[in-house]
Order: structure tokens, then sequence, then C-alpha cells
């Protein structure tokens, strides 16, 4: 009897790199011509990241400024989930950006439905936020790997724990 094989699909992110790209943001931001005289906030917490500016122009143009940074950091843009533009006080502008990691119990069912579906030699198991997968045929389970990656999905799906 051959002995099983397994991997766990996560979603994750690296918080150091986050807090690196964070800061490298608002360095950015205090010694750009442009944004300079804008009184940036960025602030950070576990929740989310909050950004407060003088306008809607400069809060787009410090999220470009971010974007740009985490992308070089490796990290993936699908983390940020931006809420609505909010009015915040003295005629200045607010945007909540929340930060998702974990598969959710939702995405988690639908993405074992998925594999269900298409790989019926396969078993998954929700493992709270993450989701084990077993088979006994390394192609199959690479071919699921395959068939995630090329799915879009809402939140980055890394694939850990491959034995």
């Amino acid at each position: 009897m051959a002995a099983e094989i397994s991997f766990d699909i996560v979603s994750q992110y690296d918080e150091q790199e986050l807090v690196n790209a964070l800061d490298q943001t608002r360095r950015e931001v205090t010694t750009r011509f442009d944004l300079k005289d804008t009184k940036t906030e960025i602030t950070h917490d576990k929740k989310g990241i909050t950004i407060t500016t003088a306008s809607e122009f400069t809060l787009k143009q410090v999220r470009d400024v971010l974007d740009t940074k985490l992308v070089r950091r490796g990290l993936d843009l699908k983390i940020l989930k931006p809420d609505e533009v909010q009015q915040a006080a003295g005629s200045r502008v607010r945007q909540q950006i929340e930060l998702q990691q974990g598969v959710s119990q939702d995405l988690a069912r639908e993405i074992t439905k998925l594999i269900r579906d298409k790989f019926p030699k396969v078993r998954t198991q929700i493992q709270g936020d993450a989701i084990r997968v077993f088979g006994k045929s390394r192609d199959d389970l690479q071919a699921i790997i395959a068939a995630l990656k090329a799915r879009d999905v809402p939140v980055p799906l890394q694939f850990t724990n491959y034995r």
C-alpha cells in the first residue's frame, strides 16, 4: 500500500516585509516633493492599515507608492482589502485597508468542492484557516496546485508542507 502524500493550502503574508514596506512608504512620502506637505499619516495595527492625508488625489498617490513597495517586497496585493474613502477632521480624507490572512470558511468550501469535482482520487480536510489535501499520487497533487494557481481567488494562496 502506497503512503499518502499531502500538502496544505494556506493564505499568509510576511508581517516583517509588510512593516518594511510601510516604513519605506512613510519615508518616501516625507521626502517626495509633491507629497511632502500633505501631512500624510500611515498607521498599522493587527486589523489593517489606515492612511490619512490631505485629499483623494494624494491618497491615490500614497496608495500607488504603497502598492509599489509591497510588490517589490514580494507581497501580493490581494492581501489588501480597501474600504471606502471617508472624510476625516479638518477637510482631510481617511482610508482603512483591511489585511486578509487565512482562507475563509466559504472559500475553503469552494476550493474543496472544486478539488473533489476535478480530482476524485484525493481527499481534502479543512483545518481552521488552512486546507490539507491528501492523495496517493504526486501527479494528482501537482495538478491540483497548477489548477488552483490558474484559478483567480480573492486571496493569495501558498502551498506548504508538501510531503
